[in-house]
């Protein structure tokens, strides 16, 4: 018969080794021998609540209908539960299932299979648990290492992690590492290098160091304080980027900015301004107000509602520039459109058409139409066939060649 050993309430006992259950009443104190001090339980510990233990504890499982404190290491070979209260361990704590309802705080490691917390979670040493479920808010100082952490306010973990998914109700901020799936509601940062799969975040996200991973969908806005490897980026607002970019395909709301080249091999879609400070190519590149780069590069199209500002200057297979847009730097392309009211530089194309009222330096191309009340300051030069409407300001008469200067 298992044997139950009974500490009365408001008592200080000291205590080795009980063979059978320890029931603890209400804000006894508990000591035990040896150095460091230690007791340790056969079976289950009973605490009626505020009960503290001046030593290292183990037992099968732990009961509590209140506040426990432990003074050193807790290890429980099965359950915790702490009913309405609190637990709090200075030192390390292992078990297999940890259900608390009001906080639990462990000054050194932490190691579980699963911890359920109502409120507040917080270690200062490093956790290993296969499932992290907690209401308020989730506090690591070491690293992380969890298949899965559900946290209905904030985390904060200041050192590395290996997290199979990550969701988080409010604001999440980790050290770096690894994570597969990243679920966040309002605000998503990691201090250093991070792998994964996939970013869904509600709010904004800030990633520093060189990252690598798959598919990233925000809505609000995105930063990267290093260098960028990725598949997909879907951003409601703007995208910041201080090293260089690599990818598949960009879809942005408002702005693109990178510091050094942007690289992708599917398409580049932005509402509104893309700024370059190196080469951007793309497969297309598509952009309702600015691009602005050293070099814009396209497999296929590139299509600007508003302006192009390129030193060295626009190659595609086909190049748009929207009404009274403006092209700073030559354009390269077999189909070029300068749209009605527009401005551009140098043109080379193979077949290249001026909308009426455009204004353009210098015209190459096999076959060119000039619309009316167009204006060219340069010189025109083609191979095959010349269209041209009234009104049109030339600065030199056209030139039929055999050969143009591309």
């Amino acid at each position: 018969m298992n044997r139950k050993i009974s500490v009365p309430s408001r008592s200080k006992t000291t205590l080795d080794l009980v063979e059978g259950d320890l029931l603890v009443g209400r804000r006894a104190v508990i000591d035990g021998t040896g150095t460091p001090p230690t007791v340790k339980i056969s079976g289950t510990v009973h605490c009626e609540g505020d009960n503290t233990f001046e030593c290292n504890l183990s037992a099968e499982n732990l009961e509590a209908e209140d506040d426990v404190t432990v003074h050193g290491d807790l290890e429980i070979e099965n359950d915790v539960k702490v009913e309405d209260g609190r637990l709090e361990v200075y030192g390390k704590m292992t078990a297999k299932r940890v259900d608390v309802d009001a906080a639990l705080y462990v000054t050194k490691d932490l190691a579980v299979e699963k911890v359920d917390v109502g409120g507040s979670l917080k270690v200062d040493g490093n956790v290993k648990a296969e499932d992290i479920d907690v209401g308020g808010s989730f506090k690591a100082r070491g690293e992380v290492e969890t298949e899965k952490i559900d946290v209905g306010g904030s985390v904060s973990i200041e050192s590395q992690v290996d997290i199979a998914r990550l969701d988080v109700g409010g604001a999440a901020r980790v050290g770096g590492g690894k994570i597969r799936e990243v679920d966040v509601g309002g605000s998503f940062e990691s201090e250093g290098q991070l792998e994964f799969e996939q970013i869904d975040v509600g709010g904004v996200v800030r990633l520093a160091g060189k990252s690598k991973g798959g598919d990233i969908d925000v809505g609000g806005s995105f930063r990267v304080e290093g260098d960028l490897e990725f598949k997909d980026i879907e951003v409601g607002g703007k995208v910041e980027i201080a090293g260089c970019c690599e990818g598949c395909e960009i879809d942005v709301g408002g702005k693109v900015k990178a510091s050094k080249s942007l690289k992708l091999s599917g398409n580049l879609e932005v509402g509104g301004k893309v700024e370059v400070d190196e080469e951007v190519s793309a497969k297309n590149i598509e952009v309702g107000g600015v691009l602005r780069s050293r070099k814009a590069t396209a497999e296929d199209r590139v299509e600007v509602g508003g302006s192009i500002i390129s030193v060295e200057g626009v190659t595609a297979h086909f190049v748009e520039i929207g009404r009274r847009g403006k092209v700073l730097g030559p354009i390269r392309a077999d189909q070029v459109i300068i749209g009605r009211d527009a401005h551009a530089e140098d043109i080379y194309g193979k077949k290249v058409v001026l909308r009426s009222g455009a204004h353009a330096e210098n015209v190459y191309g096999e076959n060119i139409t000039i619309e009316s009340h167009c204006h060219i300051s340069g010189e025109v030069q083609y191979t095959g066939e010349l269209t041209m409407n009234e009104h049109i300001s030339l600065a030199k008469a056209p030139q039929k060649v055999d050969k143009l200067p591309f």
